[in-house]
């Protein structure tokens, strides 16, 4: 495949200090384009990349520009608008999770990629994290055998700040992010979960709760997916006294437990279970994540070429946001279990 010409639509951080210096340092990608309606990200982009035009308005760029794909890493609230226009004009499209704020947005993007045969890719970067890829080649090898629960904990001290020349706490602004920790961060968790359970859930009970009121979204998420074969149980938080990670697969012979880069694997449930342990840099640290990015950016280039529009990544970015969405669903009915009805599969 040839060089892919490409567009950044939202410079803010994640973009600016992840996905654009990891497209520098690739030699099948150049960004010709970057759209930012923000002027101090406009100015900042010229400094970065000082070849690429720029534009205040996505339309305009969209309009102008001869593009093969674009990166769009705005606010959630734009995410559909966005990429339904980009297809209509013949380019592939890599998202920032989640997908969108609705079921019924993310499937008028489903629908998008099928009609004008264009990828839709969504941006789930933490299945790259190297300790991560470590945990599924060892559920893979059949060392832990049936993986029957996972436990996934995301402890962060604060909400992710954007760049101080835009709204720097947006995303505590349900009009703009959707939702709180729940939209922002529950997609990474979720997608994880159908790794290792390697099924999809059939219901949902959540708990949501906000302990910093001033903000009108929820800064704290407890939930349990059921699975054919078992359940996952998550919880988010941006109230926690750490930044940290802490996962664990239990298996029917022995379990993987992550602790950030840290992971140690159990063999054998008897009187003498094997232990071994060790460290896989993965960056958890780094909320840039610019290292995870080239391994997902080739797999969207594998769907390019492979036209496979409709992929399984979009299909589970969907999922995802069907599970956002009916935690609020329960979290405001009770706490009640909840049935995912949509077999995204079959989409």
């Amino acid at each position: 495949m040839s060089k892919l010409k490409g567009a950044i639509i939202g410079l803010g951080f994640i973009s600016g200090k992840g996905q654009f210096p990891a497209y520098q340092k690739r030699d099948d990608v150049e960004i010709v384009a970057i759209a930012d309606h923000a002027p101090g990200r406009l100015t900042a982009a010229g400094l970065a990349a000082p070849n690429a035009r720029l534009y205040s308005d996505w339309r305009e760029l969209l309009e102008k520009e001869q593009l093969d794909f674009v990166d769009i890493s705005t606010p959630p609230n734009v995410h559909a608008e966005i990429t339904l226009a980009a297809l209509a004009k013949g380019v592939h499209v890599l998202c920032e999770k989640p997908l969108a704020t609705s079921v019924a947005e993310a499937m008028s993007m489903v629908e998008g990629a099928r009609k004008h045969e264009r990828v839709v890719f969504p941006g789930h970067n933490y299945k790259h994290a190297p300790v991560v890829k470590f945990s599924r080649d060892v559920m893979n090898g059949g060392r832990i055998g049936k993986v029957r629960a996972v436990t996934l904990n995301t402890f962060r001290t604060t909400h992710a700040k954007g760049v101080t020349e835009w709204r720097t706490d947006w995303r505590r602004d349900k009009k703009t992010s959707g939702g709180g920790i729940a939209m922002d961060h529950g997609s990474h968790s979720f997608y994880l979960t159908f790794a290792w359970m390697q099924s999809l859930p059939t219901h949902v009970t959540a708990k949501t709760l906000t302990l910093d009121s001033q903000w009108d979204t929820e800064d704290n998420l407890n939930c349990v997916l059921t699975f054919p074969n078992g359940f996952a149980h998550c919880f988010l938080t941006w109230t926690a006294g750490v930044r940290k990670v802490v996962y664990s697969l239990q298996g029917s012979d022995g379990a993987v437990v992550i602790d950030d880069d840290k992971w140690e694997l159990t063999q054998g449930k008897g009187s003498k279970p094997v232990v071994e342990n060790g460290i896989i840099e993965s960056d958890w640290m780094d909320a840039s994540h610019t290292k995870w990015h080239n391994s997902m950016f080739d797999q969207f280039k594998v769907a390019i070429a492979e036209k496979d529009f409709v992929n399984r990544e979009l299909r589970e970015s969907v999922a995802c946001v069907q599970i956002i969405e009916t935690c609020y669903r329960s979290s405001a009915e009770g706490c009640r279990e909840l049935p995912l009805t949509i077999d995204v599969t079959k989409i």
